[in-house]
Parts: C-alpha cells; structure tokens; sequence
C-alpha cells in the first residue's frame, strides 16, 4: 500500500478534520462530531436535504453540501455505512421547519441506517422526514417491475438528483414537491461504469480484487462488486460503445430525446481519457438524433484511486433543465446560473 496517510485508523478523522480547517464558514460538523458534516449556512423555512454513505467516494457523497445543493451529510469510514446516530444528527442540525428528505444510494447498510434514523427523528424529534432511494446502474440488476423494488445500485447518477433537488429545496419548494423532484430525475438517469484496476483500502493494506494488466471489467460497481463482462482492454471508442448501448435501451432513450450527460473518473482516470469518452458518446448520441442539453466531465463519485470511469445519461425535460441550470456552492462543486 502506498498512500499519502498517518494511519489507516485516522485516515478518514484526519481528512475531515482538513476538509473543516479548508473550508471554515461553508460547512461545519453537528454535535462536535466529524462525521456529521452540515452546511454552514442556515435558511429558516427551507426543507433539508440529507444524504449520506462511506467515505473514499469524494467528492461524493460530502462534497455536495452546500448552496443549492445538500444540507446535509454523515459520513462512515471507507466503504462503510454510517450510523444511524450520525444520521440523526444531521437530521437534527438541517431541519429548519419545513421537513428534511433523505436522498442515498441503494445499498443495504445505507437503507437500514437511513430507515431507522428516518424513525427516531419522527418519534424523539417530532421532524418529518421522507426518504428517496437512488439506484440507475443498468449492470446491477435488470429494471423493476411494477410495485416490485429497484435492486439497482446507486452510482454517479445521483450527482443529478442531488442537483435537481436541491435546487427545487432553494427555490422554496415544499417536502413533498421536493421528494417529487428528486423522484422524477431518479427514474430518468442510467449509468454504466467500466474498471480498469482495483483500489485499496487503508484498513485492508491490500487491492480489494485482481484483475489483470491488460483487462477492463464493464459494469463494476463502485466498491468493486462484480459487473457483467471482464475481458481484454479494448479501445476508448469500443468501450463507450460497449457501455454505452444498454444505457439507451434501458430507459430507452430515443430519437428527438434531450439528455444530460456525465463522464465520471473512478479516481485513476486522466481528464483527457474522459474527454476521449465523451467524444465518442457525443457523436453516438448525435447520430440517434438525441440532443445533449449539457455534459459534465469530471470526478464526480470515486472510488479511491480506482482507473475507469462511468457514463450517466438523464433524459431532461423543462422542468429538470431548470433545476440543472440553478447555481450551487458548495466546497467541491460550484456551477454559476447555466
């Protein structure tokens, strides 16, 4: 393991504890506990917006808290849920009269903990709180049927959800239209990632799998978890290709459609590859005759300093445009009026 780190122990206290010294007046802890990291910045009568999840995903899932944006984050070592106590103080430090949403990915631990801080902010707080559950990766699991529950796993699409509702929370929406918002970009993102090689965690001292020097694996998830197809590295275009094509037929996406799009690096992933990706899926999408509204290239959900990187498309009507057009502050994304 090479890392720049003290001890794996102190790893995450040590680099909240800088996130708070970089950036006083724009977030700070509830309860005098790192892990419950809030926005600094209060606006009485505004509904909160909490997420949270393991750490080694940044600028996901903290780093969006801020202006136009979260309220809210707790925060568990790499990997690793939160408590319910830590999301309960976050609850309790972002309510500000209006109800809080809880918008996280859809991970086991996650629900659990959600659910059961979701249930003691109701009894012991007296706070309404509801709750959305993002999952759009298409190489986790095939799409629910109706009344059935998504067992897609929650990736960088929801970045976009995090936006819109945030957005709609800063324009003084209520709980429920807010909750309505984020639901909406929810059912209309899909992502795809690729693995090119495995990261480490700090507490494990090791790679958490093996794959080859000459190898990708499409459709793994962000902790590693086993996508659809390993095989040998291909070129940038045929990657795209492959990840690409399940994307728009899930949904599906089709021609005359209008999409956001976001290229995302795992972490180990040069901005000029991602650039190469996009080019790729702008001539893809030009050819169906599907319009790109706007495109972000970038680190937007990590994992440690894992190589490849995912592709989200979120189908964009009126009303999600200008929720995606809103500005947002926050330490790690800021974005003026589009």
């Amino acid at each position: 393991m090479k890392k720049i780190i003290n001890t794996p122990e102190n790893f995450i206290p040590e680099m909240l504890e800088g996130i708070y010294a970089a950036h006083p007046g724009e977030v700070t802890c509830a309860g005098e506990d790192l892990h419950c990291l809030v926005n600094a910045r209060k606006h009485p009568g505004k509904v909160g917006i909490a997420t949270g999840g393991g750490s080694g995903h940044l600028p996901l899932f903290l780093g969006y808290v801020g202006e136009g944006m979260l309220d809210g984050c707790s925060i568990g070592d790499v990997f690793q849920s939160p408590s319910p106590e830590q999301m309960l103080a976050v609850t309790k430090e972002i309510d500000q009269g209006a109800g809080v949403l809880y918008i996280y990915g859809n991970y086991n631990g996650d629900i659990f903990n959600f659910d059961m801080a979701a249930e003691m902010a109701d009894m012991e707080e007296d706070i309404r709180v509801e709750s959305v559950v993002a999952g759009e990766d298409v190489a986790s699991a095939a799409p629910a049927a109706e009344g059935e529950p998504n067992k897609r796993r929650g990736v960088a699409g929801i970045f976009f959800v995090y936006k819109c509702a945030g957005a709609a929370a800063a324009a003084g929406k209520d709980l429920d239209e807010v909750k309505r918002v984020a639901e909406k970009a929810c059912a209309n993102v899909r992502t795809m990632g690729v693995a090119l090689t495995s990261c480490t965690v700090p507490r494990l001292g090791h790679p958490s799998f093996e794959i080859g020097e000459d190898e990708m694996e499409i459709g793994m998830g962000i902790h590693g978890e086993p996508g659809i197809r390993r095989g040998k590295l291909k070129s940038a275009d045929e990657i795209v290709d492959e990840m690409l094509e399940p994307i728009l037929k899930d949904l599906p996406f089709r021609e005359g459609d209008e999409v956001a799009v976001l290229v995302n690096g795992l972490g180990g992933t040069p901005l000029e590859e991602q650039y190469v990706m996009f080019r790729r899926i702008r001539q893809t999408l030009d050819a169906r005759g599907i319009k790109v509204y706007h495109t972000w290239v970038g680190e937007f959900a990590t994992s440690m300093e894992m190589a490849g990187a995912s592709i989200s498309l979120m189908r964009v009507d009126t009303e999600l445009k200008e929720y995606l057009a809103a500005p947002a502050d926050t330490p790690f994304y800021k974005q003026f009026q589009l």
